[in-house]
């Protein structure tokens, strides 16, 4: 199945694995976000970001988000959980997220705790906040629709995930 393909299966846990705004350059080149990635990117780049500020419930709030960059990571790059050395409770903890339902719950506390920051103060890591909870959205739409879970082949497809669990 290709992207294309995967876009029109209207499976909302593909669109919570991608976020589609089609950007449109003056070449035609559409522009394709997974939603996972780009949350794992702001997380670790906001995190890093806010370590360095002099308040220190926000220094506590960027860890917090580097803790979710990773987490994510490997909820969406399932393969990682055969090439990196992790524990055995920390892959079975992984393992249980497959579901959209879990991956929605998953996305939702870790948004909130990105928005508990504000009681710290306003920061950047309202972006993040409000990434993560785009991406449960998504995978709330799927099961509220009743779709199935269906990992996008550009990271590894069906076959590579049957394969981890």
């Amino acid at each position: 199945m290709t992207l294309a393909e995967e876009f029109r299966s209207r499976n909302f846990s593909i669109y919570g694995q991608w976020l589609v705004p089609q950007f449109m350059s003056p070449l035609r080149i559409t522009v394709d976000l997974k939603t996972g990635v780009l949350c794992i990117i702001l997380c670790i780049a906001l995190g890093i970001a806010n370590i360095f500020t002099l308040n220190g419930w926000h220094i506590v709030f960027a860890i917090l988000c580097l803790v979710s960059a990773f987490i994510i990571l490997f909820v969406e790059v399932p393969f990682l959980l055969r090439i990196c050395p992790t524990s055995s409770k920390f892959d079975a903890f992984i393992r249980q997220i497959t579901t959209n339902w879990m991956r929605a719950g998953m996305y939702v506390i870790l948004s909130g705790i990105q928005w508990a920051s504000l009681a710290a103060g306003a920061s950047s890591l309202i972006a993040a906040a409000v990434f993560l909870i785009i991406a449960s959205i998504f995978y709330a739409l799927a099961g509220i629709r009743s779709q199935e879970f269906m990992s996008s082949k550009t990271l590894g497809g069906q076959g590579l995930v049957q394969m981890i669990v």
